[in-house]
């Protein structure tokens, strides 16, 4: 074994007595596991709308786009699916990407001009947190959710141009970023907001339209939108919404727009069927609102500690890292698949499951599953 083999050997023995070690777990097809570890929230992935208008495109385009979308990879699916992306969303126009990670990174270094300031929220999702380090701008990380400190933030650097980046329902424990409040905050300091709107696209808002939508935000022209595709809309791919400008540019000078294959056609179409979906899905939207209910008090009267859920994900507090890896193993030993959270990915240090819930979940397999997390506590 050759010098550098033996070095990421020795990290690799680091991380696994930290409990750090992650695994790859292939999943057959049509398995039976209540998924409460995915993030198909409105259980649209298996939809037969959904997977015939993806079959359907799939035989008129082929597998893939074969391109980045300035070569050929752009395609009446991709326009069909972003003009009705800006419109769901309340923006003027909407770029595709191949995956939300994609479209946080281009989106955070379009907006990152020279001298700008980039003010991250301390709990942002890696993909924003990535955008940031990678602009060059300077960077400040601010206090979760906290519009008095974003404030201060701002006031020590008057008139220098700034963007506040935040998620709207945060990833791991799943809480509602006050995004009015921040909005007041940046405006009088003529800021930018940029709102990953990942987690609630699809349950917040008046059709799902996503948190930046309820908090009376959509169109305002000094906020971008960036979501992700696979959440629930259960497809893949990622979207940046905004002004006109901003796509533009993002068009012309967007690296990992120009420089990524396309998303294939036939998935872009699935993911616009379920969009079409989705605007009028109030009663799976219900059943998700009443499964957070019941999941926070079963498991706190159960007596763990579990975060508030905005929309349909949210945490439970496990002892430690290898702790949680075992109360997953063992949940997953009896066909309920959770979500196992540890540091890097938890932005507190604290290990955790996370929840996400399915509303296509059937009612007896939900109550089976929070019976599972329960008796299998560390």
């Amino acid at each position: 074994m050759t010098g550098w083999q033996e070095a990421l050997e020795r990290q690799a023995r680091v991380r696994a007595k930290a409990g750090l070690t992650r695994t790859l777990r292939p999943r057959a097809a049509g398995d039976t596991v209540v998924d409460l570890a995915g993030n198909d929230y409105l259980g649209l992935a298996v939809h037969p709308e959904v997977v015939g208008a993806a079959v359907e495109a799939l035989r008129a385009y082929g597998l893939g786009a074969t391109g980045s979308r300035l070569v050929r990879g752009s395609t009446m699916p991709h326009a069909d699916l972003e003009s009705d992306l800006a419109q769901w969303l309340g923006f003027p126009r909407a770029l595709v990407y191949s995956s939300g990670f994609l479209a946080n990174l281009g989106a955070v270094r379009a907006l990152a001009e020279p001298g700008t300031l980039l003010v991250s929220d301390r709990y942002n999702h890696a993909s924003l947190i990535d955008g940031c380090r990678g602009s060059g701008a300077e960077v400040v990380v601010a206090p979760h959710a906290d519009p008095s400190a974003l404030a201060t933030i701002l006031a020590a650097r008057p008139g220098r141009p700034a963007v506040f980046v935040t998620e709207s329902v945060f990833s791991v424990d799943g809480d509602l970023a006050p995004l009015a409040a921040l909005h007041e905050v940046t405006s009088a300091y003529g800021a930018l907001m940029l709102v990953d709107d990942a987690h609630a696209l699809g349950l917040l808002g008046d059709r799902g339209a996503g948190g930046v939508a309820a908090a009376g935000l959509a169109g305002a022209p000094d906020v971008v939108v960036t979501a992700t595709l696979s959440k629930s809309l259960g497809g893949a791919g990622g979207v940046v919404a905004g002004p006109e400008p901003l796509i533009r540019h993002l068009v012309d000078t967007g690296r990992t727009f120009i420089y990524d294959t396309a998303p294939p056609p036939a998935v872009v179409a699935g993911v616009h069927a379920a969009l079409r979906i989705a605007r009028d899905a109030d009663d799976r939207r219900a059943i998700l609102r009443e499964r957070a209910a019941l999941t926070v008090r079963r498991l706190r009267a159960a007596g763990f500690e579990v975060s508030a859920p905005a929309a349909g994900v949210l945490s439970v507090l496990a002892p430690g890292p290898e702790a949680a890896l075992a109360w997953a193993a063992d949940c997953r030993d009896r066909d309920i698949a959770v979500g196992c959270f540890r540091p890097p990915s938890t932005p507190d240090g604290s290990s955790r499951l996370r929840l996400t819930l399915n509303a296509g979940i059937s009612a007896a397999d939900f109550d089976r599953a929070l019976d599972v997390i329960v008796e299998c506590a560390p």
